[in-house]
């Protein structure tokens, strides 16, 4: 570390090598709302508290920046600026998928014609529609592509290629990290600002009466009924016409602009549905009641003619001599309520909520319970931004046409209470108070946010203020119903005073119009009143005196009235309120004047210094004021001569309040006496100095100051946080000035900082005010921010003693030695000794380097005893003190800091690391600011700070990480330790760029070591350490901090470098070796790249562990290390070549770490299972639907044993790994990480070290490379959300976001949780700093709505940059390969490294890719095929056949240019394949094999394109001079023919993809039609499993794999008489009896060594078993339990052969799985429901008259099916063409509308004979091979379905299909229909047999069933049933038949009668033993109905017939069994007769 300073290279030098000091300290102005800022009138001297005041409210702000801060920073609002156009930048990138939507849209649009499949599926009559391939124009060939060239110069000119247009920033193109990890964020918090609720503007338009005959006078206030509280000042306002202004010119001197304005801003915080608008009117003073004058108001109209015009004359000049006399009185008229419900409605807010938060700056997020319940107000409400609940609501305009009437005696504001709540309950007052008809027009709208022209409360003008002013709008000042916490910013002195009651009822004399005038004097002499009254309407601005309104003839008046007085900055004892009465005459007398004075009274301003405000009741006197009165309070004037005469002798007649708003007066006596008496400390004042009621003399002065400070935080929260500003300052200059009083030293910092602490404690417990993401509170955060500097160097401060008057020369004074603070306790002394003594703080006598060596050393116990914090000054410097003290003796404020925070105890020293981010911001200001004074920054960064400071803030470090373990060792605590930990870490992050940072490194060092001694949870642990590395390193200086330019590729470092070793780089050998030594994460590595290497300690230790909640741990190390490369990626100062390459070396461990790490990565190739186009990761089905059968599945269950290298198989080196344990986010990040490596270091360095891998790594980086090709597929357009990693991974976090849904935020992470997320990158956030609160995407929750969310440039943008981040992964990834080839080949080891490298190849060409990456892979292809071609066909059989697949799929891209390169590559292959080793016949049947399984597995496949790639393969063939003379162009002829020929099958299969059993048929045939050729016949049964599986038909999915299997057990059985492999077919006749089809294959068709058959990998023991286990899977998946046992018979035996005990056990373990299912599921499984469905019709083709039995999924109802084929065919031949028969009856064809297609479908059920039953035991056996089926259609002889019971006839169809159920397809053919009908009475047997077997199973079910039981009893023995078991017997039995032919069925039934009528009667006995108490009843009716029913039947069932009781003749029959009984055959004759 030491040399850091001195290595200057010049990379360093780029990224600002350590700029010495790179701190910035702005004084910014504060932004103030007026034009000028709000200051105390001028020339007042003011006292010293108002001084500050006014000083803290108009100084700058202070702010410490640092110069390159945010360079590095990943989401600084620099890179969203940088994102914001960077899209602009990018290339649009073409992928197929996206050009594909398009073009398909019209395919299949109209009714169309089923096509009709021919009868025999023979080859030909398939291919019927060959298609003649020249008939096609070939695409435009590649023209090198013949050329010869060398590999190397072929290698050379691809890379060249590949190299150019590439994008720089690889994570530019990442979506940003998930904010919930970025800790690393510091909110800026927001400036402290007046605080301004949600505003809205009120415009009044027009006000008047039916009649204008007087001015009007009208005052806005808003109310809020709920909490009985006028919630604003008054407007006044003037909307009179000059003519009637005119009336009062004599009463107006002047009229200011400013008091006429007409429109009003209120401001609202707690918005809510009981705020009023009350508007009242007054008019001039008039003779008479208000009723008298409001009468011809109520009766008169404005009109033209006759007497009205007369009489409102008349009115309006007595108004007029009324206006001359009494101008200045006023008398109450009118009011008016208006609702605001409608704009503050509830509805809205709560409508709001979910977004409020996104506008909401700083939320937390209890919004609602803000809003909704409490209405608490805390700061968040206050911001501007905040103003949600009435932004909302549109401009409105009001007319209102009724006024209320004022009634004389109900004025007060509790009248006007209950008015307006009555007024809300019924909306009308009418009944109880007259109206006056008239018109107020008025326009509310909400504010907006600069108005032209405003003026505030004070009148002050508000910015903007434009030259052309009209009227003015004012802002009238709010009164919160609750507290508002936000500190006050500005200079503010209002004084409200409220007259309210008169009561002169005793008062002799005539007092009956009673007004008031109100003045505020500053003296006793009545030229003393000071204009400081703010003026009303159309008037001055400021007035003298103000006179309240009269109600006439009212000896006790209430009054309204509301006199805005602005106070004085200085107030003296002589100011007071003066209050004088008079009566005033309305009627003129001679002589007499027009008032009449009736008495005073007055309040002074100040009591004991303080501001006077609350309700008072004042006495009046009556006849003068007394002398000097205004000293004392009216009701303690001492007495005088002569007396004072009072109104009611003396007592208190006069209700007032006074109120102030005033941000210099604190109201709070704890904060008055705090503030008094500091500022008696600070200027010259005079002992005894009185406070309050309490004379203070100098020596109690210490001890007085001391406890006001303790009691600070005694005092309400609302003048604190008002104050705090000023409260905190004061509280820091204390902490470091000297005081001397009285002669003694006094030591205030220890209170100080207590009561600091206590105040920080208090306002963080608040519920009411806010916190930001990190937990900080915002109040003391913008205190920290913008307000605190260091306090002022003040002089000393000496107060002379009360007898010396000199002061000794050496005045030194000490502020306490730790041994003598005896104030203090020696418990301070123990702990400070305690805490040396500490274990915790590590005191290292062995520190390497000598810098740590002194800072550590110092031994602690040296000053434990001794330490002072001291002032050392001698008085005789004093004049020079102040311009230049010595910085050696003064305490400084971080260093007494620092102290008290080391020296602290008990509680002070809990919160004081509670809510350590405080005190640590302050010290990093504090430190800031002092070294800005000092200016020290040409000292060593190491001489800064005092050895003392040093050893405190490593105290500090030690201390506060003990204290996190110790919180994270209680579970509960560690949200706790979570906040103080990344407070501990910004600390040091700060103290960077502040000391040396050998120092910080060392406590660095200390914090991670002492963390790791105490913790034993390892995923806390990683956790913590993590978050605070991650602050770290988001340090704008990180690289230069980890010296990354010592990692040089050239030369790897030397242990200890030195410049020497740096420069000489001549020993290569040397180097070699080390190269591998850089991919490590070494020793050596760590000690020089200090912050990196630990993060990769972590980074590898999260990886390497296991348990619980590690997952988490191990996405916050992946998303650290990501955040950082993406800041290094956005950093302009990394942006040249040579520096990326520095910084990639400096994380070249991390490839290391990946590499082991492999076995652990989400395997996206198994998640993704490729299945076509529909990739969109639904959680769900992913879960449910095993992998799409592809080779992945197979071979993972197969394992690696027979050594199979295939594509499917994900990762060949870990054959066994059954979990991914990191989630697919966090691998992604991972991945991204290694590519960004891989891409930005030095390419040279990477192949010399992939030369010297070993095989076994070369293949995990393969592996690793295979997994990123998968990882980074293009999602597409629709699905470019965040990360399409199964729409949002699922599990992580849901529940604790559920939870914190729930409880808003008080969930398990609580504070931590609410992150505002600063949505870096993807331009989703419209603002910048619209901090969401969880962002929408990532709640599972809103996932639905999220597409419709973005606007489609937003998701056009979106795929713009997912499209080039995927291009830019595969071309990295394809560099990569291009480097193992090269470097490996180079050195010979190509064995099984070239199958690993074509696997990755393969995979990449089977992703969604640009045809950027296509055209280099094509290209890397064709050069591969060039270099290794004899290799690659020989060994590397598998890879082909996948690459034949992969590369022909692309043949058929809708795009040329992929389409061309694909050609040419298929076209190389193939000539390659001739030419090399004739290997043409294996490509041929590979290729041939390929497009068959593409065409049966793809859906959105183009066969048009395909052909064209076909003809254009020809052409090469033509083209080709070289081979001509060869047979290879007949040959490749032949094979396009071939594929031709496969294609007409396509086009056929095209047709049937909406119907599936039609293209299940089909497939089916084309498979039939591949007899002759095992391999594409095994091709399709696989196509056909994907499609079962795809439609969730996992039964018909095995069947097909068995068949398969079956297929191949054939051929392996002709190639060699294995005893453990299965004979062929016949083995697997236990699986499915269908599976017999495939032995069809004999020796003549087909000879297995012919080359290129059976070459496919299935053809072998292990391709065997894979299918088996497929199948297996798929049973098991299918609830076919007993199968999976069937199946696994002929697995088990190969096992054993193969001696695989592994495998083995993993079978039995499923077979165990597959009984167990068996016992616990046995009755309870679904399988599938039966319908046959017969097709009638001309339309249905070779459909007509085919009758199918249909496998639908468990509990089809008949509706389903029905609705699905109505639907199906409808589309096909339009809607009203197609009808479904409702009934099962036979069809006649002759009946049927040849124009239409008829669909018959009946539900059936598996039919078994008696002898069946036998062997059919269980469920399963009931529902598995079945070929039967019956089912039932009743009938009357007379063609009605249904009749009585003795016509009602049965006829029970039994139908055969072709195979038996389950089969390949899911319907099949019938083949035989047999029917037989049942007589009327055969029909009843059945009937009650049935009966009798419920009734049975009823009686007997254990656990007995009471219900059920009950259910079959009342359907037995009820009385009421129709056709019950009665009505059968009278019908059948009551007479012996006539026919003898019937004797039988008649006894059949008499004995069915006879079982039935005994279960009843065990049933009802099993009842009686059932039933509770209350149904004892139920039970006796059962009984009686039961013997009632027994009763009936007896004669019935006891009479037999006689004829059958003869002795038996034997009678000869020759009916089969199972029509003995019952039924009966007729011969086709009869039984169409009978319908």
């Amino acid at each position: 570390m030491t040399r850091l300073n001195n290595l200057d290279s010049e990379l360093a030098q780029e990224l600002g090598d350590f700029p010495e000091d790179d701190l910035d300290i702005v004084f910014t102005p504060k932004e103030c709302r007026t034009l000028q800022p709000s200051m105390p009138e001028d020339g007042a001297e003011l006292d010293s508290h108002v001084r500050d005041c006014v000083q803290t409210y108009v100084r700058e702000w202070l702010i410490v920046n640092r110069k390159n801060q945010g360079n590095s920073d990943t989401c600084s609002l620099k890179n969203k600026g940088s994102r914001k156009d960077f899209h602009k930048t990018l290339q649009k990138q073409t992928f197929e998928s996206e050009t594909l939507d398009s073009g398909d849209a019209n395919f299949q649009a109209g009714p169309r014609h089923v096509p009709a499949l021919p009868e025999e599926a023979s080859r030909t009559t398939l291919t019927s529609s060959d298609f003649d391939l020249r008939s096609l124009q070939p695409d435009p060939r590649l023209e090198n592509l013949l050329r010869h060239l060398s590999p190397e110069e072929f290698e050379r000119q691809n890379e060249e290629a590949r190299r150019t247009n590439r994008h720089a920033e690889l994570l530019a193109l990442y979506p940003a990290v998930d904010e919930e990890d970025a800790v690393e964020i510091r909110p800026v918090p927001d400036r402290p600002k007046e605080h301004l609720g949600n505003r809205i503007l009120v415009k009044l338009q027009t006000l008047k009466f039916d009649i204008e005959i007087e001015p009007l006078f009208a005052c806005i206030a808003l109310y809020d009924i709920k909490e009985r509280k006028k919630i604003s000042e008054n407007f006044h306002c003037d909307l009179n016409p000059d003519s009637l202004r005119g009336f009062l010119r004599s009463h107006t001197p002047s009229i200011d602009l400013s008091t006429q304005a007409r429109s009003a801003v209120f401001s609202v915080t707690y918005p809510s549905s009981d705020i009023y608008l009350v508007l009242k009117i007054e008019k001039v003073l008039q003779q008479g009641e208000i009723g008298d004058c409001a009468e011809p108001y109520m009766v008169l109209k404005e009109s033209e003619t006759g007497k009205t015009k007369e009489k409102i004359e008349k009115l309006k000049a007595q108004a007029e001599s009324f206006c001359q006399r009494l101008g200045k009185y006023r008398m109450p008229f009118a009011w008016i309520p208006v609702a605001l419900t409608s704009f503050f409605n509830l509805s809205t807010l709560e409508r709001e909520i979910p977004e409020a938060e996104g506008l909401n700056g700083r939320s937390t997020s209890d919004k609602r319970a803000t809003l909704l319940q409490a209405r608490r107000f805390s700061e968040r409400s206050l911001s501007s931004e905040d103003s949600y609940s009435v932004s909302n609501f549109k401009t409105t305009s009001l007319t209102l046409n009724t006024f209320f009437k004022q009634e004389g005696d109900r004025l007060s504001d509790e009248d006007l209470f209950k008015f307006l709540a009555d007024f809300k309950r019924s909306s009308s007052l009418q009944r109880r108070i007259k109206t006056l008809p008239g018109t107020l027009k008025l326009e509310i709208s909400a504010a907006p946010e600069s108005l032209g022209y405003c003026l505030t409360p004070e009148l002050l003008p508000v910015k903007p203020f434009p030259e052309n002013r009209n009227r003015p709008h004012k802002e009238i000042l709010e009164f919160p119903i609750r507290e508002v916490y936000v500190p006050h910013t500005i200079y503010r002195n209002l004084l409200y005073v409220y007259p309210q009651r008169l009561n002169f009822a005793n008062r002799p004399g005539s007092a009956r119009n009673i007004t008031i005038k109100i003045q505020f004097m500053c003296g006793e002499d009545p030229s003393c009143a000071m204009p400081v009254i703010f003026g009303k309407s159309s008037g001055p601005e400021f007035v003298q005196e103000i006179y309240t309104a009269i109600t006439y003839h009212n000896k006790s008046p209430d009054f309204y009235e509301e006199v805005k007085i602005k106070l004085p900055a200085k107030l003296t004892e002589k100011h007071h309120l003066l209050f004088t009465f008079y009566h005033i005459s309305c009627q003129p007398k001679q002589g007499a004047s027009v008032e009449t004075l009736l008495g005073y009274s007055w309040l002074p301003i100040l009591l004991n210094d303080r501001l006077q405000t609350g309700h008072y009741c004042l006495p009046v006197a009556l006849d003068k004021l007394p002398f000097h009165y205004s000293i004392h309070s009216p009701e303690k004037v001492p007495s005088q001569t002569p007396p004072v005469k009072w109104v009611e002798g003396h007592k208190g007649v006069f209700n007032v309040e006074v109120q102030a708003v005033s941000s210099v007066h604190t109201q709070d006596n704890h904060l008055e006496k705090f503030f008094t008496l500091c500022h008696c400390l600070e200027s010259q004042v005079t002992f005894p100095i009185r406070l309050m009621d309490q004379k203070i003399t100098e020596a109690a002065l210490e001890h007085e100051l001391k406890l006001s400070i303790i009691c600070l935080n005694s005092s309400r929260l609302e003048p604190l946080v008002l104050f705090l500003h000023l409260v905190l300052d004061k509280l820091f200059q204390l902490a470091v000035q000297p005081m001397v009083i009285a002669g003694q030293t006094a030591n205030f910092s220890q209170f100080a900082f207590e009561s600091v602490v206590a105040i920080v404690n208090s306002l963080h417990n608040s519920k009411d005010l806010s916190k930001d993401l990190h937990g900080r509170n915002c109040l003391l955060a913008s205190y920290v921010y913008y307000v605190f500097r260091l306090p002022d160097p003040q002089r000393e401060v000496v107060k002379p003693g009360a007898g010396s008057s000199a002061i000794s020369t050496e005045s030194r004074y000490y502020t306490f030695g730790r041994t003598s603070a005896v104030s203090v306790g020696s418990k301070l002394l123990q702990s400070r000794v305690i805490s040396c003594s500490n274990p915790d703080i590590t005191v290292t006598q062995t520190a390497t380097d000598e810098e740590v060596k002194n800072i550590m050393s110092s031994k602690p116990m040296d000053h434990s005893s001794s330490r002072m914090s001291f002032y050392v000054e001698g008085a005789n410097d004093m004049p020079s003190v102040c311009a230049n003290s010595r910085p050696s003796n003064k305490k400084h404020f971080h260093e007494e800091l620092a102290l008290q925070m080391v020296v602290s105890t008990g509680m002070v020293r809990e919160t004081v690391f509670k809510y350590a981010w405080f005190f640590f911001e302050l010290l990093i200001k504090s430190m800031a600011q002092y070294v800005h004074n000092i200016e020290k920054q040409d000292n060593p960064r190491r001489s800064r700070f005092s050895d003392r400071f040093k050893d405190d803030i490593t105290t500090i470090v030690s201390v506060v990480t003990s204290e996190i373990a110790a919180l994270l060792v209680k579970q509960k605590e560690s949200e706790q330790a979570e906040k103080i930990n990344i407070s501990l870490a910004f600390f040091l992050y700060d103290l960077l760029s502040l000391m040396d940072r050998g120092f910080v490194f060392n406590l660095i060092k200390h914090y991670c070591n002492q963390l790791s001694n105490k913790l034993n949870s390892l995923s806390t642990l990683i956790s913590m350490r993590l978050e605070f590395l991650r602050i770290l390193c988001s340090h704008e200086h990180y690289l230069n901090l980890n010296l990354f330019f010592m990692t040089s590729a050239s030369a790897p470092a030397s242990p200890s470098p030195s410049l020497s070793s740096q420069n000489s780089s001549s020993c290569s050998s040397f180097q070699d070796q080390k190269i591998a030594g850089m991919f490590d994460l070494s020793a050596e590595y760590r000690q020089q790249h200090f912050l990196t290497g630990l993060l990769f300690t972590e980074l590898a230790a999260a990886l390497d562990a296991d348990g619980e909640g590690i997952s988490k741990v191990q996405r916050k190390a992946v998303s650290a290390i990501l955040s950082l490369l993406s800041s290094h990626d956005l950093d302009p100062r990394c942006s040249k070549k040579e520096v990326k390459i520095k910084i990639a070396a400096l994380y070249l461990p991390l490839v290391g770490i990946i590499l082991d790490s492999l076995p652990q990565l989400h395997d996206f190739t198994i998640a993704d299972a490729r299945s076509g186009k529909g990739r969109t990761g639904n959680p769900e089905e992913e879960q449910e639907s095993p992998g799409a059968i592809n080779q992945n599945v197979a071979l993972a269950i197969a394992g690696n044993q027979f050594n199979l290298r295939s594509s499917g198989i994900s990762l060949v080196s870990m054959a066994y790994r059954q979990s991914a344990t990191l989630g697919p986010d966090t691998t992604r990040n991972l991945l991204i990480c290694f590519l960004w490596i891989m891409k930005n270091a030095d390419q040279n360095l990477i192949q010399k070290w992939i030369a010297d891998l070993p095989s076994m790594q070369l293949n995990r980086i393969l592996d690793l490379l295979f997994i990123c090709v998968s990882c980074f597929e293009y999602k597409g357009k629709q699905s470019s959300d965040k990360v399409s990693t199964q729409a949002l991974q699922k599990s992580r976090d849901v529940k604790a976001r559920l939870e914190e849904a729930l409880l808003r935020g008080e969930g398990a992470r609580g504070e931590m949780m609410k992150r505002c997320r600063i949505p870096a990158g993807n331009d989703r956030s419209v603002g910048l700093n619209e901090n969401l609160r969880w962002r929408k995407e990532q709640t599972h929750w809103r996932q639905a709505n999220e597409r419709q969310d973005k606007s489609k440039a937003e998701l056009d943008q979106e795929a713009l940059i997912s499209g080039n981040l995927a291009t830019e992964a595969n071309l990295i990834i394809l560099d990569m390969q291009e480097n193992i080839i090269q470097a490996s080949f180079a050195a010979e080891c190509r064995d099984n490294l070239l199958g690993g490298v074509l696997k990755v190849l393969v995979n990449s060409l089977g992703c969604d890719q640009s045809t950027t990456y296509l055209t280099h892979c094509f290209a890397t292809l064709r050069a591969l095929i060039a270099k290794f071609g004899d290799f690659l066909f020989e060994e590397e059989v598998e890879q082909c056949a996948d690459l034949c697949q992969r590369v022909l799929h692309h043949c058929s891209s809708s795009i040329d240019t992929t389409r061309t390169q694909a050609c040419a590559t298929l076209y190389f292959l193939m000539r390659y394949s001739f030419s090399s080793t004739s290997n043409f016949a294996r490509v041929k049947m590979q290729v041939t094999m390929s497009l068959a399984s593409l065409v049966g597995k793809s859906p959105e496949f183009n066969e048009e394109f395909l052909r064209r790639s076909l003809r254009t393969i020809l052409a090469y063939a033509e083209e080709d001079a070289d081979m001509q003379a060869t047979p290879f162009p007949i040959q490749v002829e032949e094979l396009l023919c071939n594929l031709n020929s496969i294609l007409s099958d396509t086009v056929k299969m095209r047709e049937f993809q909406e119907d599936p059993e039609m293209l299940m048929d089909l497939m089916y045939r084309i498979a039939k039609g591949y007899q002759t050729s095992p391999d594409l016949r095994l091709t399709w049964l696989q196509n056909m499993a994907e499609k079962h599986t795809k439609r969730k038909c996992y039964t018909e999915a095995a069947m097909c794999l068995v068949h398969a299997a079956a297929l191949v057990a054939e051929y392996l059985s002709m190639l060699e008489d294995r005893n453990y492999l299965p004979v062929g077919s016949v083995s697997f006749q236990n699986i499915s009896s269908n599976v017999l089809e495939e032995s069809a294959v004999s020796d003549d068709v087909l000879s297995p060594d012919e080359d290129g058959i059976c070459s496919g990998r299935y053809f072998s023991e292990s391709g065997l078993v894979g299918l088996l286990e497929q199948a297996a899977e798929l049973f098991s998946t299918g609830g076919l339990y007993e199968t999976v046992n069937e199946v696994y018979k002929i697995v088990i035996p190969i096992l054993e052969a193969h001696r695989d005990f592994r495998k083995l056990t993993l079978t039995h373990s499923k077979l165990q799985k597959a009984f167990d299912s068996v016992i616990n599921k046995g009755q309870k499984r679904m399988f599938g429901t039966y319908f046959r469905v017969g097709f009638y019709g001309s339309k249905f083709g070779d459909l007509d008259e085919q009758e199918f039995v249909y496998k639908e999924p468990a509990i089809t109802k008949l509706p389903e099916i029905s609705h699905r084929l109505e639907g199906f065919y409808g589309q096909c031949f339009g809607e009203d063409a197609v009808e479904v028969i409702k009934d099962s009856a036979p069809v006649d064809k002759r009946k049927l509308d040849p124009n239409k297609a008829y669909i018959q479908i009946t539900f059936v059920e598996p039919y078994f004979d008696e002898y069946e039953m036998k062997d059919r035991v269980t469920y399963f056996e009931k529902n598995f091979n079945l070929c039967r089926f019956m089912y039932t259609t009743p009938f009357t002889m007379d063609g009605r379905p249904r009749g009585d019971l003795s016509e009602q006839y049965k006829r029970n169809t039994i139908l055969t299909t072709m195979h038996a159920f389950p089969y390949i397809k899911t319907r099949i053919n019938v083949i035989q229909k047999e029917e037989f009908i049942l007589t009327p009475i055969e029909v009843a047997i059945e009937d009650m047999q049935k009966k009798t077997q419920e009734l049975t199973a009823a009686t007997n079910q254990e656990p007995p069933d009471a219900k059920m039981l009950q259910m079959v009893l009342q359907g037995s023995v009820g009385a009421t049933v129709n056709q019950g078991p009665l009505e059968v017997a009278q019908v059948f039995l009551s007479e012996i038949p006539a026919d003898p032919k019937l004797y039988r069925h008649h006894n059949k039934l008499r004995l069915c009668f006879k079982e039935f009528i005994m279960r009843c009667g065990e049933a009802v006995e099993k009842n009686k033993r059932l039933i509770t108490a209350d149904q004892r009843e139920y039970q006796q009716e059962l009984r009686k109905n039961y013997g009632k029913l027994k009763e009936n039947l007896r004669p019935m069932i006891e009479r037999k017939i006689p004829e059958l009781y003869k002795p038996v003749v034997k009678v000869h029959s020759t009916r089969e069994s199972f029509r003995n009984h019952s039924f009966r055959k007729y011969d086709a004759q009869t039984s169409s007769q009978s319908t």
